[in-house]
């Protein structure tokens, strides 16, 4: 095994990992924008409402990642009227198309987490509520929403990790993230060895960083929770 591979081509995956991080940093950030709304229409008892959110978010979480990527990727270019439109300059760059299907996908999760989220809510909290006068609209604001998203931060610490290592599939269009930078320092010395187990140790210490992110941030919003020590 030579190492000095790895240290001969860091510049490669060092834009390789800011590409990447910039990828899953801007779609998690716009997903989370769009699951708020979508999982509290999940929640709705108006199927004007509930079916459009539920037919999303079962085709984002029923179809892989990479097939969404082609269809948005590939398939975009079949459509004459895009083509013609001013929007084809973003669909065809292939950082575009990658951050609006990551931003798809992971929305469709965070939107079931947030549903999940709000359907645990203690009813109690609900009519307190309603009984100290607040409208609806004040409740989802003030009581249901902060209490929803500290109960959903375990479970979405793992969407941010799972849509960290489901960013691997921009390199198949033509964008050199991690895995891309890997696929090019193997082009260069055939040595697939170095050149992806350098890429999977930066992505382990990516996932080590994100763990202790949450872990504290989890420690500092269920800090209430915990027994006082007299």
């Amino acid at each position: 095994m030579d190492f000095s591979i790895v240290v001969n081509e860091w510049g490669v995956y060092w834009q390789g990992l800011y590409t990447t991080v910039f990828l899953v940093a801007l779609s998690l950030l716009l997903g989370l924008l769009i699951a708020v709304p979508m999982g509290i229409c999940r929640n709705s008892r108006n199927w004007l409402l509930k079916g459009p959110a539920w037919a999303y978010i079962y085709f984002f979480r029923g179809t892989p990642l990479l097939v969404q990527l082609f269809l948005i990727y590939y398939g975009a270019g079949q459509w004459t009227w895009l083509r013609e439109s001013a929007a084809w300059e973003w669909f065809s760059q292939a950082w575009f198309c990658a951050i609006l299907a990551f931003t798809l996908n992971t929305a469709a999760y965070t939107a079931e987490i947030v549903r999940g989220a709000i359907n645990t809510m203690p009813r109690g909290q609900i009519e307190a509520a309603y009984a100290y006068g607040m409208s609806r609209l004040t409740t989802l604001r003030r009581i249901i929403l902060p209490n929803s998203f500290r109960r959903a931060l375990p479970a979405y610490s793992n969407e941010v990790i799972f849509m960290l290592h489901g960013s691997a599939v921009a390199g198949v269009i033509t964008i050199v993230d991690l895995t891309g930078a890997a696929r090019i320092v193997n082009s260069r010395y055939y040595s697939p060895f170095e050149a992806f187990l350098a890429a999977g140790l930066i992505y382990m210490c990516l996932t080590f960083l994100l763990v202790w992110s949450f872990r504290r941030l989890e420690g500092r919003w269920f800090k209430h929770l915990k027994p006082r020590t007299a």
